[in-house]
């Protein structure tokens, strides 16, 4: 296997200009827009999740976006309608996954959602075009996974990070030996702690960062050295909220151009903050790097579908508020309305336990509508993009949304998201994001995680008041003991026995009663 997937990540950077410049004209010329070339890209308008939700409500299913052949249609919180091919590697994550040491001759076990949203066939298909083997396990039935893994001899695992701890954890409570050695994660926080995990039994772990829109944009060659672009986009980092391209090495918005001839994307803004990070990596990849997301920057960021991992770079959350801050000034002048719809339309997910991560990107003032991000937090990916937890960003961290697309994991500290049964488990290591496929949700997770997780169930406090046909069945009681009451005081009985034989009509229905309500079934209401 070779250290790299192709030429082009180790070519000049300026044959690698020239044939981005040839590819974005020939973008361009199919959405039929002026040829600009890369030093004319920055004139370009940005596109927004936003804008998208609504151009494809009014032109459905992609917006009159330019579509070419494709196989697949895959839905993200918005909602927003994506499309997907057959070709190989399509989505280009198969760079990421050859980074990783994936190849021929491997068994990956894809704990990525199928449902709805992508990321699972974006990983599938990745492994496809390294040749390796896919078990397309999905998300949840934890046990039966442990057991698959140990009788195929599975070596390698796509999902978000903690997942995998939790199969390891039930394989080895069952006494299974399992063989995994290498991991590619995103749609949740991986944290320092939990990569050490990891590399103490012998697993590699690395994640990279996209979404259900866009496909792979950036990834790990190795822990702690940023991540590097994939060869099929453009990467811009500009003023959150403007578009306008910030100096190298400051903070901001990240806006990709897709390359891809099937579904051209021009200018597409993601809402994460990043930075280039200067130099190359030691890997001898050539293309630049970025670092690891920083949460939400523009006003209409949702989370839809994200891979992001944690961001790598300890003072760049601060330079990030700084930045976001005036950016979000310059947003609601030019219509930061578009960020309390945003966050409108997809409170509609409903809560999936991110507000303190949402509350944290409002405090600090991130971007375009800081306190609509802080709200969104609330509602919570298997978007699939994923956020990684303010206490995960440590250096040398990537970002991580889990809406993978669109997967669902937007579980709670310790719970085993990915389980049908709804279950705590103490040693979880990570809280994933719902949200964005941020194999770093979203962008693959959306659901899983997008693993789309298992909410707590709690039970209310019991009802004991009696439904209208108990009432009824009352009150038809009580007019046969008037008229048992009425045949006993018109006998001729004794004065002494009548009186007994009333109260003991009396107090019949009245023990009847009680009975009922010690003994008798209760009522409850279930509140997810």
């Amino acid at each position: 296997m070779t250290e790299h997937d192709d030429d082009l990540e180790t070519r000049a950077p300026e044959a690698r200009a020239a044939a981005q410049e040839a590819a974005l004209n020939a973008q361009l010329s199919r959405l039929g827009m002026e040829q600009v070339g890369l030093s004319g890209l920055a004139r370009l308008p940005v596109l927004r999740k936003a804008d998208l939700v609504e151009r494809q409500r009014a032109l459905p299913p992609f917006g009159g976006l330019h579509v070419g052949e494709i196989s697949h249609v895959f839905q993200s919180p918005g909602p927003i309608y994506e499309p997907g091919g057959a070709a190989r590697d399509w989505w280009r994550f198969g760079r990421f996954v050859h980074a990783c040491g994936i190849g021929a001759g491997d068994i990956v076990q894809n704990c990525f959602s199928y449902h709805l949203t992508p990321a699972g066939t974006m990983f599938e298909n990745a492994a496809r075009a390294v040749g390796a083997v896919v078990l397309p396990a999905g998300t949840g039935q934890t046990e039966l996974q442990a057991r698959a893994a140990a009788d195929i001899g599975t070596t390698a695992y796509a999902g978000t990070p903690d997942y995998l701890k939790v199969i390891i954890e039930a394989a080895d409570a069952a006494g299974l030996t399992l063989r995994i050695g290498k991991s590619a994660v995103s749609g949740g926080a991986l944290f320092p702690s939990l990569r050490e995990w990891y590399a103490e039994r012998g697993i590699a772990c690395l994640q990279c960062y996209g979404t259900a829109d866009l496909g792979h944009v950036a990834y790990e060659s190795a822990p702690g050295s940023g991540m590097i672009v994939d060869e099929g986009v453009i990467v811009e980092i500009v003023t959150p909220g403007t578009g306008d391209p910030v100096a190298e090495g400051e903070v901001g918005e990240v806006v990709v151009t897709v390359l891809n001839p099937d579904y051209p994307l021009v200018r597409f803004a993601t809402g994460d903050l990043s930075a280039v990070q200067p130099g190359t990596s030691s890997c001898g990849r050539t293309n630049m790097r970025i670092r690891g997301l920083d949460g939400p920057g523009g006003p209409d960021d949702q989370d839809q579908g994200h891979v992001r991992p944690a961001r790598a770079g300890g003072g760049t959350g601060q330079a990030a508020g700084r930045r976001a801050g005036a950016g979000d000034r310059r947003a609601r002048r030019r219509g930061g309305h578009d960020a309390r719809a945003a966050g409108g339309r997809c409170g509609a997910r409903g809560s999936r336990g991110r507000g303190a991560v949402g509350a944290e990107a409002a405090r600090q003032g991130r971007g375009g509508g800081g306190a609509a991000a802080g709200r969104r937090g609330d509602r919570g990916h298997a978007d699939l993009r994923v956020r990684a937890h303010p206490a995960g960003r440590a250096q040398g961290a990537l970002p991580q949304r889990c809406a993978l697309f669109g997967e669902a994991p937007g579980a709670s500290p310790g719970r085993d998201h990915h389980d049908s049964r709804t279950r705590l488990h103490e040693a979880s290591p990570s809280r994933p994001r719902a949200g964005t496929f941020h194999p770093s949700g979203g962008p693959l997770c959306s659901g899983e995680p997008a693993a789309r997780s298992a909410a707590l169930i709690r039970r209310t406090r019991p009802s004991r008041s009696l439904p209208m046909e108990y009432g009824i069945f009352g009150l038809i009681v009580l007019i046969i003991d008037l008229y048992a009451i009425y045949q006993v005081l018109t006998s001729g009985a004794s004065t002494a026995s009548k009186a007994v034989w009333t109260i003991a009509i009396l107090l019949l229905p009245v023990l009847g009663a009680i009975a009922w309500l010690l003994f008798g079934p209760r009522g409850g209401k279930a509140h997810v």
